[in-house]
């Protein structure tokens, strides 16, 4: 079955549910979804040239602020999966927003959709600081994903949070 993604041109990142991530009621624990989106955003930066040893040498890094899951259905051990991420804001200062949606192919049902908001930190002292330009460089929504942010559908999926577009 084809997959269909909520916005233009995902980064994908293809996994498979283990048997460990598995909790009491039989299904991926709810904790495991967010290490997968940690990994999808890193291979995304990697892709994009911004790897974990750079922002080590840089010594700079995006943490997580707040994150915003919508769970929409279950997934269970050996369930083939792909988690679709998109850059949706960036201040050029501090911030950066990804969206995420995970589809299970075999299906095509969306099994989750999240928010995550990232502030730029100083790895030393854990502080707010500007980005460093390659940061800004790497991270722009690309202009098919603001556009599509300007349908009305993507609107309505602001969970508790101000909408934010970069014109």
């Amino acid at each position: 079955m084809t997959a269909a993604w909520d916005m233009p041109s995902p980064f994908i990142h293809q996994l498979s549910a283990r048997a460990s991530d598995i909790d009491a009621y039989g299904h991926v624990n709810n904790s495991v979804y967010l290490r997968w989106l940690d990994e999808t955003a890193w291979a995304h930066s990697s892709a994009l040239g911004v790897t974990p040893e750079h922002c080590i040498t840089t010594r700079r890094g995006l943490v997580v602020w707040r994150s915003q899951l919508h769970y929409l259905a279950p997934t269970f051990a050996k369930d083939a999966l792909e988690i679709g991420t998109w850059l949706v804001f960036g201040d050029a200062r501090l911030r950066v927003d990804r969206r995420f949606q995970i589809l299970r192919p075999a299906d095509g049902r969306t099994l989750l959709r999240g928010l995550i908001h990232y502030v730029c930190v100083d790895l030393d002292s854990g502080r707010p600081k500007r980005m460093p330009a390659e940061f800004v460089d790497h991270y722009r929504p690309l202009p098919e994903v603001v556009a599509a942010l300007t349908e009305e559908h993507h609107q309505r999926f602001a969970p508790g949070v101000e909408l934010r577009y970069q014109a």
